[in-house]
C-alpha cells in the first residue's frame, strides 16, 4: 500500500468523527463544535468519497465498509441541513397582501464590543427603518453612540456590559411588563416582555445571548442548551403570540435547537429558503447561521435577509412578520417532543442549574 493510498484512509477515517460526535449527546465543546461546520463537513466528505473510489478497487471487504461509512456520513450531513435549502419544504407560509397594520419587523444585530464602525449600523437601521432593533455585545460607548436613533425609537430597554454580553433592545411600538433576567448565568442577561403591535395585539417576546461552548467561553454547552431550552419549555404557544431572537450560539440545525422547536413549538422561516449565515463575516469558507428569530404558527413572512456588514464579525438579520391567526390553519405545526426528548430537555435545564423559575 502507497503512502497516497495510507493518506486517503486516514484521511476518511478522520472524517468519520464529525459524524460520531454529532450522534452522541455528549456536551464538550470540541463535540458540540462539529454541530456548525455540516456545510463544510459535507464538502470535504464529498472529495473524500471521490478519492476514494478514484483510489482503490474495492476487492477488499474493509475498503467497502469505509466506503459505505463515508457515505453514510455524507447522507446523515445533507439530511441535518437539507431542510435550510430552497429545495426543502417551506414551514412558514409567504404573506400575501397590501395590508401593513399586522407587519412587525426586527433587526437582530452582533455589533462586536470592539468594533467601533457605529455609523454603519445607524445607517442600517435608517435604512431598513425596523420596528425592533435588538443589539448584542454593546457596552457604554455603544450605548452612547446609539442615542441618536432614540429619537425614532421611543421605547429601549439598555444592559451595557463589558463581558461581550451586554444587549440594547430599542422598540418603536410600546413595550410592556419588561423584566431583564439572568436565567442561567449571573453574567448573561437575557430581556422578557410584550410588543404591541400596531393593530394592538401583545407579542410576548424572549432576547437571549447565551455562552457559546468554546476552550475561551464555556469548555460545554450545557449552560447554553439550558437556557434555550428553558425558555422554550416555558413558551405558552397555545396562549399567546411569542417572538424568541437574538444570537443563540448555536445553529439551526443543532440537536439542541431542534428540540428547543420541538418543545416550545415554534416555527423557523429560514426552512426551505436558506441558511442566512450570520458568522463569521471575515471567512466565507466558514459560516453558519447563529443569529435567529424563532415565531408562533400565527405569523407569516414578509421577508427575511441577512444585511451586509457592519464591521462586526456578526452580519445583521432583518425579518418582517406578519401577525395572522389564521395562519395556523394552513401552516404546517412543528414536530412536537417525545416523552424521551422531554425528559432529556428537562435533564438538560436541569444541569444547567436555573436561577428563574419562569420566565
Amino acid at each position: 500500500m502507497g503512502l497516497t493510498e495510507i493518506v486517503v484512509i486516514v484521511i476518511g477515517i478522520i472524517m468519520l468523527i464529525p459524524t460520531l460526535a454529532s450522534i452522541t449527546r455528549f456536551d464538550h465543546w470540541w463535540i458540540r463544535g462539529f454541530d456548525f461546520p455540516r456545510l463544510q463537513i459535507s464538502f470535504l466528505l464529498i472529495l473524500e468519497i471521490i478519492a476514494f473510489i478514484i483510489i482503490f478497487k474495492f476487492d477488499e471487504l474493509w475498503e467497502v465498509i469505509l466506503l459505505f461509512l463515508l457515505v453514510f456520513s455524507l447522507f446523515y450531513q445533507f439530511v441535518r441541513i437539507f431542510p435550510y435549502t430552497p429545495f426543502a419544504k417551506k414551514t412558514v407560509q409567504s404573506f400575501r397582501g397590501d395590508d401593513v397594520k399586522d407587519h412587525i419587523s426586527i433587526l437582530v444585530s452582533n455589533v462586536l464590543t470592539t468594533n467601533t464602525s457605529y455609523d454603519k449600523l445607524i445607517h442600517l437601521v435608517n435604512n431598513k427603518n425596523p420596528d425592533l432593533l435588538l443589539t448584542l455585545e454593546t457596552d457604554k460607548k455603544w450605548e452612547s453612540e446609539l442615542e441618536v436613533i432614540e429619537v425614532d425609537y421611543k421605547y429601549s430597554v439598555k444592559i451595557p456590559m463589558d463581558n461581550l454580553y451586554g444587549m440594547h433592545l430599542y422598540s418603536k411600538l410600546e413595550l410592556e411588563n419588561i423584566h431583564v433576567k439572568y436565567l442561567i448565568d449571573d453574567e448573561i442577561p437575557s430581556i422578557h416582555g410584550h410588543v404591541i403591535l400596531p393593530n394592538g395585539h401583545q407579542v410576548k417576546i424572549h432576547c437571549l445571548h447565551p455562552k457559546p461552548p468554546s476552550p475561551t467561553e464555556d469548555l460545554t454547552s450545557t449552560n447554553r442548551d439550558a437556557e434555550l431550552l428553558f425558555v422554550g419549555r416555558d413558551v405558552k404557544k397555545d396562549q399567546e403570540s411569542v417572538l424568541v431572537l437574538g444570537d443563540l450560539n448555536d445553529v439551526a440545525w443543532s440537536r439542541t435547537t431542534r428540540l428547543f422547536q420541538k418543545i416550545s413549538g415554534l416555527m423557523d422561516p429560514r426552512l426551505g429558503r436558506g441558511f442566512f449565515n450570520t458568522f463569521h463575516t471575515g471567512f466565507f469558507f466558514l459560516r453558519w447561521p447563529l443569529d435567529h428569530v424563532f415565531h408562533t404558527n400565527d405569523f407569516t413572512l414578509v421577508s427575511i435577509a441577512r444585511l451586509k456588514s457592519i464591521g462586526s464579525d456578526h452580519f445583521p438579520m432583518y425579518i418582517k412578520l406578519n401577525h395572522e391567526p389564521r395562519a395556523e390553519g394552513f401552516q404546517d405545526k412543528p414536530e412536537k417532543a417525545d416523552s424521551e426528548e422531554q425528559e432529556w430537555a428537562e435533564e438538560k435545564i436541569n444541569n444547567g442549574h436555573p436561577t428563574e423559575t419562569d420566565v
